[in-house]
């Protein structure tokens, strides 16, 4: 029995009771070594039907989506059709936001590496015709520029639908059909669905979530959400193995299974080069490429995304140095315990590598003066208010606006302490993780200028 063989028997043993532990209904794992792979899965896709998942059940895999927009981009750089450096404007003419100077002059790059400083949480629905996503970019025109293109990194979901609205331009067809002909058909894939028509003839998942923070999970009251933020990751689907034969590909200088080329080498390797460093919030990668998330701290190169939907998460990890890549697909619960326990056993077992531990709250954490930090945040999803009480507790309140109320998001107060110079955490974990908040800037006043939560929150007030 091989190395991986006993990992793929320990997956199989110990994930019905870790499913359990965690409250997760359902999960799908595969793992990837020495070139052969193993999958498993299990648990129930829906607590109402209680239908078994299987190793072909379909998971959404969130914004994982954006490493395979980031492909398609790349591969329009292999045939010359773009340049990482043009304008983006140079292929979107049309293209308005709050900032002209800004909109004429952000770069292919920037989008792909989180850098193009406009307001990401851009949840529009614009239909679910071939046309939605030719009408969300239309409709950016009041989208706020929060920091000159390339200054920073904040996570960006509308960056991910321009660049998908590139790819229809430039392919001239609609941005599922350019998934399927350049990414699902050379890597051999069944089991993957761009849009819920496609995912409904298999066996697939549904999320799960709190309709209450005390209540018990439900199934979420919608599959995915709006066709305009397709790139972004709200409708690609599909089981572990076939996102593992995805990540193969990255693994194996861009070659398909079969040995068809389905990117250059060289462009590859360039998707894993660090583009920008992120603040020290230890939930996401430590630096960003052109679309991968990058972690240090493990001892060999580990990339990989993560990502999140109506009650579905989703964690993807690659060591290219190892030939190593490990999925995991979940519909609800503590996913991120889970995330420890499978993905920790795994990369421990087959490259002995640690998973970076998950922040938590010090156990006995100092007071500090949070006036720099007071203040209303604001977002198109939220308003995040900071506050400091009589006795030197420090509490923030998410007002969740009318976007956020509809997919299931309520309001909520809870304490935050300090975690490390110029950040926060907060005492309660949510789905199992504590998620920091860092300040940073100067809004000339002796005021934080952002609150940074993996995406750049500015202060409006206080």
């Amino acid at each position: 029995m091989t190395k991986l063989d006993e990992v793929g028997a320990w997956i199989r043993e110990h994930l019905p009771a870790l499913l359990a532990e965690h409250g997760v209904p359902a999960a799908g794992v595969a793992v990837l070594a020495e070139g052969e792979v193993v999958d498993a899965a299990a648990g129930v896709l829906s607590t109402v039907t209680e239908v078994t998942a299987t190793p072909d059940s379909l998971f959404q895999i969130g914004s994982i989506t954006k490493v395979w927009t980031a492909t398609l981009v790349m591969q329009l750089v292999d045939e010359g059709l773009v340049a990482l450096e043009d304008p983006v404007s140079r292929h979107l003419p049309g293209l308005t936001l709050a900032d002209g100077a800004a909109a004429r002059t952000l770069t292919v790059r920037q989008l792909l590496s989180h850098t193009a400083g406009f307001e990401g949480d851009v949840f529009t629905d614009t239909g679910r015709g071939d046309d939605a996503l030719e009408r969300y970019v239309a409709g950016l025109g009041d989208v706020a520029q929060l920091f000159p293109p390339g200054e920073q990194f904040s996570y960006n979901n509308a960056g991910y639908c321009l660049l998908g609205r590139l790819v229809e331009v430039l392919r001239g067809k609609p941005f599922d059909e350019c998934l399927a002909e350049r990414l699902f058909t050379p890597l051999g894939l069944t089991h993957a669905a761009a849009s819920p028509y496609e995912a409904i003839v298999h066996r697939v998942a549904v999320g799960h979530v709190r309709p209450e923070p005390e209540a018990a999970e439900v199934p979420a009251p919608m599959w995915a959400m709006a066709r305009s933020n397709a790139p972004a990751g709200s409708m690609l689907s599909m089981r572990a193995r076939d996102l593992l034969a995805f990540a193969r590909m990255h693994l194996e200088a861009g070659k398909a299974a079969d040995g068809s080329s389905v990117l250059d080498a060289g462009t590859v390797a360039a998707m894993q080069e660090r583009q920008v460093e992120l603040p020290d919030i230890r939930v996401m990668g430590d630096a960003w490429g052109l679309g991968w998330e990058l972690f240090d701290g493990q001892g060999t190169p580990v990339i990989g995304h993560d990502g999140n939907t109506i009650g579905q998460a989703s964690f993807l990890r690659v060591l290219p140095e190892q030939g190593v890549a490990v999925v995991l697909l979940t519909n609800g619960g503590d996913p991120y315990g889970l995330y420890r326990d499978v993905v920790g056993h795994v990369l421990r077992e087959l490259a002995d590598v640690q998973l970076r531990a998950l922040p938590v709250p010090p156990v006995d954490p100092p007071r500090v003066d949070a006036t720099r930090y007071a203040g209303t945040y604001s977002s198109r999803v939220a308003d995040l208010v900071v506050s400091q009480d009589d006795d030197g507790r420090i509490w923030l309140e998410m007002r969740p606006k009318d976007i956020a109320l509809e997919m299931g998001e309520q309001p909520e107060r809870s304490e935050l302490v300090s975690f490390a110079p110029d950040t926060l955490i907060p005492v309660q974990a949510q789905s199992g993780l504590h998620v920091p908040f860092a300040f940073l800037g100067d809004d000339g006043a002796g005021h934080a200028r952002f609150m940074h939560i993996g995406r750049a929150v500015p202060r409006v007030a206080g």
